[in-house]
């Protein structure tokens, strides 16, 4: 039925009802107007009579569907989300030339400034380029300077764990964990490092962790399409099966007695950098899974840095070690 008819028939009725002058005569149009509609929704309807009557009142329960959505029956759950990765919407021009360069996702391209080489490199792609207001491209974007350009792509693909723990010949694992970061510039600035430092893939929480946001992409400057990334649902599980594996597991806490430049010989081996979060550091569960805990030299005043700064340190040392000599 379509809408136009649904609201003639509603109206029609209580128009009658009032017509005659009779409150009840008009109660009764009102429930048949509102059962026509709920009709009309496909939906059973209340107060129609029958099995059908009882069916309707017992068979869905409210569920607030003005507010929420449809209306479920009784025991229809609502199916779980699986958390991805994210990077579906790529802001600012280093990170979105370098999406377009990698070529691993499908793109499609809007963008409101000069931004020529981008938009040669993406027809040269064949992706999509939209053409918008510059208002209209700041109102769609979730980072604070998207440079007159935004990308929509499909999510960064996860990495397999197993397969980053599997070694090559000449090369052995090179890993970095997260544990709980939540400040995406920070988490974009480490996957940066990974990238600089030849990090063969980074192991982040699937819960309670921040993936690749618009910020985050950005803050990587297009390392989000070149460093391997997986998602695992419990830390502490991941680093045992690394060790299974044979990688050290090697935490970061500025409390430590030892420090990081002390790591020698185990540098060269396969290996697992394991960052805390911001303030809280590493979990009790992921420090006990840890084989060594290292800290870096604070000389000044303040007591440690922040966890991109940290991961700059730490993959570059196990980086300098790893240089032929």
């Amino acid at each position: 039925m379509k809408p136009g008819k649904r609201t003639s028939g509603t109206t029609g009725g209580t128009k009658g009802a009032r017509g005659r002058g009779a409150p009840r005569a008009a109660g009764a149009s009102r429930a048949s107007g509102a059962a026509g509609a709920a009709g009309a929704a496909g939906r059973p309807a209340r107060g129609s009579g029958g099995s059908g009557a009882a069916g309707g009142a017992r068979q869905y329960a409210s569920r607030g569907a003005a507010r929420t959505g449809r209306v479920r029956a009784p025991g229809d759950t609502k199916p779980a989300v699986r958390k991805t990765l994210g990077g579906e919407q790529i802001e600012g021009r280093q990170a979105v030339r370098e999406l377009l360069i990698a070529g691993t996702r499908r793109v499609d391209l809007d963008e409101s400034e000069t931004v020529n080489d981008i938009v040669e490199i993406a027809h040269h792609e064949r992706v999509p380029v939209q053409h918008v207001a510059r208002k209209r491209l700041e109102a769609a974007a979730r980072s604070e300077a998207p440079q007159g350009v935004i990308a929509y792509a499909d999510p960064v693909p996860e990495a397999d764990l197993s397969a980053l723990l599997r070694r090559i010949p000449g090369r052995v694992p090179f890993l970095v964990a997260v544990d709980g970061v939540t400040d995406p510039g920070n988490l974009g600035a480490l996957l940066r490092c990974c990238d600089g430092a030849g990090v063969d893939g980074v192991v982040l929480p699937r819960h309670r962790a921040v993936h690749v946001t618009p910020t985050v992409a950005k803050a990587a400057a297009g390392a989000v399409e070149h460093v391997k990334m997986t998602l695992v649902g419990g830390l502490p599980a991941a680093l045992a099966q690394m060790k299974e594996a044979g990688l050290w597991i090697v935490g970061l806490d500025d409390a430590a007695d030892r420090e990081l430049f002390d790591l020698g010989d185990l540098a060269r081996d396969a290996i697992c950098i394991v960052m805390g979060a911001e303030g809280a550091g590493l979990s009790r569960l992921v420090r006990e899974r840890c084989d060594l805990i290292v800290s870096i030299p604070m000389l000044g005043r303040l007591s440690s840095l922040n966890v991109s700064a940290a991961a700059a340190l730490a993959t570059y040392e196990v980086s300098r070690a790893r240089r032929p000599r």
